[in-house]
């Protein structure tokens, strides 16, 4: 289990204690566990039928996201988990990573930035669900659900904003950087979307949740960069164009009529 530590002066602080929690991360926490809680209760009431249609109605399935049945479900699959360790997790890398972002961006961007990843997290699940019908699978109706997508989006930008930020795994008596930590889980996650196919994790959830946080935090530069590119294209267009007409008309007699230029 990782423990995110910082260091200055002789101020010591562990993921979110020092400055205690932030509304934003305070917020989500409840929601998710009130949820939890309704859909346990749900169990206890209506037993694994119950469970089922929650699941299948506010859980993500590719085969109801597409034809655009339930467009609400890349929002709410977030706020669903499978069970307590599940929940219990995602709240605490949520509010051990979470906080301090908050504190930098302020809630609003942070609940912007959490959704973001979560419903993109979540379409490129469906689209990666959707390719094996292409040789054959069946329909995807396997129902995914949890905020692990909008945590790992959560991960990546601890790893933009605090990069070396060491990060203690518990109970190795090792310390990594940020940055090194969360280069190790997107390596993890990606072997592991080709060699544990059938762990019931969504591991292509996960790297969409690192891919759509990675884009939207560096998207001023992508969109930088390719303005530079452009004008760079204009102006080599413009001077071989220049060449060429000059080229074109380097032995045309001089006009015989005109003022001199100095």
């Amino acid at each position: 289990m990782p423990i995110s530590s910082r260091r200055s002066g002789t101020r010591f602080s562990l993921g979110g204690l020092g400055g205690g929690i932030t509304p934003a991360i305070k917020t989500l926490l409840i929601v998710m566990t009130a949820v939890f809680i309704g859909q346990t209760l749900v169990g206890l009431l209506f037993g694994a039928a119950g469970i089922l249609w929650i699941n299948h109605h506010l859980g993500l399935v590719p085969m109801a996201v597409v034809p655009g049945l339930r467009i609400w479900q890349p929002f709410t699959y977030m706020f669903l988990h499978g069970g307590l360790w599940h929940l219990l997790i995602n709240l605490l890398v949520l509010w051990m990573f979470g906080t301090d972002i908050e504190r930098v961006w302020g809630a609003r961007k942070f609940y912007k930035y959490f959704f973001i990843c979560g419903v993109g997290a979540g379409l490129i699940d469906v689209a990666a669900s959707w390719i094996p019908v292409a040789f054959g699978a069946g329909p995807p109706t396997i129902p995914t659900v949890g905020a692990s997508g909008a945590i790992f989006g959560v991960l990546i930008a601890a790893a933009v904003l605090f990069p070396d930020r060491q990060v203690w795994l518990i109970p190795f008596p090792v310390t990594l950087s940020m940055r090194v930590y969360v280069a190790i889980m997107v390596g993890i996650e990606f072997f592991l979307t080709l060699d544990a196919p059938g762990d019931n994790i969504s591991h292509f959830c996960h790297l969409g949740g690192i891919l759509v946080g990675y884009i939207y935090l560096r998207r001023g530069s992508f969109f930088y960069n390719m303005r530079n590119t452009m004008s760079d294209w204009k102006r080599r267009r413009t001077r071989r164009k220049f060449e060429v007409y000059m080229r074109d008309h380097s032995k045309d007699a001089p006009p015989r009529s005109g003022p001199w230029v100095n």
